[in-house]
């Protein structure tokens, strides 16, 4: 009988040595396998292109997506993702604007701080990411975050080690409603400057910010540009229309070149805090000398005249389109500007063409906010102390574990870690670093100017 009992040992411990080696033999061959055979291997990605970058391999591919992940059978569409790869054993970053995808090489501040991969996702509607017809009911942000979910469920057979998520504005808003419906997904999320509108039809926060930030002389100086522009509305708005004729632009969706025009000028105090260094304070022009064209300049550079016209509103149909189904949107009243002002702080139905119907969800942020306050777990919010978005942040609250948020002194809506206190700072990047499984590590990838540049996508005057 010991004899049969030692024989089986044996067989077992053979079986399981033959086993190991044959998991061991095929990992090694997966390891072999040239990575863009292996991405293009996986189920429902096809190449777009691939671009050379030294120290890495950069692939821009399109993912086959469901139109509706409650009824995959009911079409798909083509999403767009780019894949920054640097090795299978290190780390990767999910990371999304909110917006579209860039197709330049570029680089999160998470991927640096972790040296690993990245997958940036376009967010869908986003063209070249739209359905066909576009059905905008699918548009919401359960749709998105299952986008996701289905690209980590993808990929993480390629990428093993753990990964993060994270983003700016709308990407850091993002990167919070993915983790809320996808909890057991992501090993950390890095959420840079989110908005949190829980109540869309109470923004007195912003009033409050917006009569408190900054210089108080800076303060008064834009107060009074802004009300200048509205003072010399007929001389200026010839100068828009000439604007706008030279450009080919129309403001069909908006409905009037006057709609259009006051709608730039009531963005301009925000925008100036959004983007602008306190140092800028020092360019803001004296409203009672300024000349009818320099004025009409300055307005340009802190908002940009194209905003509200349909070609300016185009790309960001999506954007606008979630903001008045679900995200919600700022209404500020800047008292300062008195009855000079027609029409008041436009809503986002405004900017989306009429064809689009729209009904807007007071569930969806209670949802998310209580969530994030109860239930968050690993996650870092980071926001900047002059971001008007700022005012209106996700909090934690009993339920938390292991997240924090930092706010980066006078830093705006580009603040990150980099810009956080020397202590905050040390806390974040070694909170990042344990969620991406590399604790007690304290180098990053070395800074590349092409690649950590300042993603486009959040200079934006106005949209998060």
């Amino acid at each position: 009988m010991r004899k049969v009992l030692r024989w089986l040992l044996s067989l077992v411990v053979l079986i399981g040595t033959v086993a190991a080696a044959g998991t061991t033999t095929a990992t090694a061959a997966a390891d072999a396998t040239d990575i863009k055979d292996r991405l293009l291997a996986v189920p429902g990605i096809s190449l777009v292109e691939e671009k050379p970058y030294d120290g890495y391999r950069y692939f821009v591919l399109n993912f086959t997506q469901p139109v509706d992940h409650r009824h995959p059978s009911k079409g798909t569409f083509q999403q767009r993702i780019t894949v920054l790869h640097k090795d299978v054993s290190r780390p990767t970053v999910m990371f999304t604007s909110g917006y579209n995808v860039s197709t330049t090489p570029s680089r999160s501040e998470p991927t640096r701080i972790v040296d690993g991969n990245q997958v940036s996702v376009e967010y869908r509607f986003f063209t070249p990411s739209r359905p066909q017809p576009a059905d905008w009911s699918k548009l919401d942000i359960w749709q998105a975050a299952s986008d996701q979910h289905a690209i980590y469920r993808a990929l993480k057979p390629v990428y093993g080690a753990n990964w993060l998520t994270t983003g700016g504005s709308k990407g850091g808003m993002t990167a919070t409603y993915y983790e809320r419906f996808y909890p057991r997904d992501m090993d950390g999320v890095v959420a840079y400057v989110a908005p949190n509108d829980v109540v869309n039809d109470e923004d007195s926060a912003y009033d409050r910010f917006l009569a408190d930030v900054g210089p108080k002389d800076c303060r008064v100086a834009l107060q009074k540009i802004q009300r200048e522009t509205l003072v010399r509305r007929t001389a200026l708005e010839k100068k828009y229309a000439d604007y706008l004729a030279a450009n080919n632009y129309t403001v069909t969706t908006v409905g009037s070149l006057d709609k259009a025009y006051e709608a730039t000028v009531l963005d301009l105090v925000w925008g100036f805090w959004q983007y602008q260094p306190e140092s800028a304070c020092a360019d803001v022009p004296d409203a009672a000398t300024v000349s009818d064209q320099a004025l009409f300049d300055y307005v340009d550079a802190v908002g940009g005249w194209s905003s509200y016209a349909d070609q300016g509103l185009e790309r960001y149909t999506p954007y606008y389109y979630q903001a008045g189904t679900q995200l919600g949107s700022p209404d500020i009243k800047q008292p300062w500007l008195g009855k000079l002002s027609r029409y008041g702080y436009q809503p986002p139905r405004n900017f989306v063409p009429r064809s689009i119907s729209m009904k807007f969800d007071k569930r969806a942020m209670p949802d998310v906010d209580a969530w994030v306050r109860h239930h968050a777990t690993r996650m870092l919010y980071v926001y900047g102390d002059n971001d008007p978005w700022g005012a209106e942040r996700f909090r934690l609250g009993k339920g938390a574990r292991d997240s924090y948020v930092l706010t980066a002194p006078h830093a705006n809506h580009g603040a990150n870690v980099a810009a956080l206190t020397a202590g905050d700072k040390e806390l974040a990047t070694q909170r990042i670093l344990a969620w991406a499984g590399l604790s007690g590590t304290t180098a990053k990838a070395p800074h590349d100017a092409r690649l950590d540049r300042i993603d486009p996508a959040r200079e934006l005057t106005l949209r998060p």
